[in-house]
């Protein structure tokens, strides 16, 4: 099974900008690293009319991928239900050392990292199950028991992942 680690947090708490560094820096060590994104957001453009994806999906393809030398996009039909991020993983996501989500804060059997930067809201990790870590620069009166980080700990975060699942000792086996 592929590792699955996600990062939660309120809407403009910094996951995208956290993950992303995160991602950078187990690039830089030779990790092959995918990324599944949960948005609530509709209409964001992917396909632009009368190119030939959009011309094979209005054909009715499920699914149409594209590769060129910069990308590889997919689209494809969602399936009838939302699929959970650990079958999407290993649907979409075979042939990576990890998978980084960004949301799924109900994503069963997957450890997650919550990003929290406002004092106000409550906090995930009392909410949701599967936390494992804190990135923040907020101060706690009470210790959440969580691996605690903060928002600029990218390096650290990437080595508690790397530790978390032993990526090390499986690239080395």
């Amino acid at each position: 099974m592929i590792p699955v680690i996600s990062f939660i947090g309120w809407h403009n708490s910094g996951k995208t900008t956290l993950a992303g560094r995160v991602v950078t820096l187990l690039k830089e060590r030779g990790y092959r690293v995918a990324v599944i994104k949960a948005t609530k957001e509709t209409g964001i453009a992917f396909d632009t009319p009368n190119t030939d994806t959009a011309r094979h999906r209005q054909a009715g393809a499920d699914t149409v991928l594209l590769v060129a030398p910069d990308q590889m996009a997919m689209t494809c039909v969602p399936p009838k239900r939302p699929l959970p991020l650990l079958e999407m993983a290993c649907r979409y996501c075979f042939d990576v050392d990890i998978v980084i989500g960004e949301g799924f804060k109900g994503a069963e059997g997957v450890p997650k990292i919550e990003v929290r930067r406002e004092a106000d809201q409550p906090l995930l990790c009392r909410q949701v199950g599967g936390v494992v870590a804190l990135a923040t620069d907020l101060d706690f009166p009470d210790d959440p028991g969580l691996a605690l980080f903060r928002l600029d700990q990218g390096p650290e975060i990437a080595q508690f992942i790397v530790d978390y699942f032993q990526l090390e000792q499986a690239r080395s086996s």
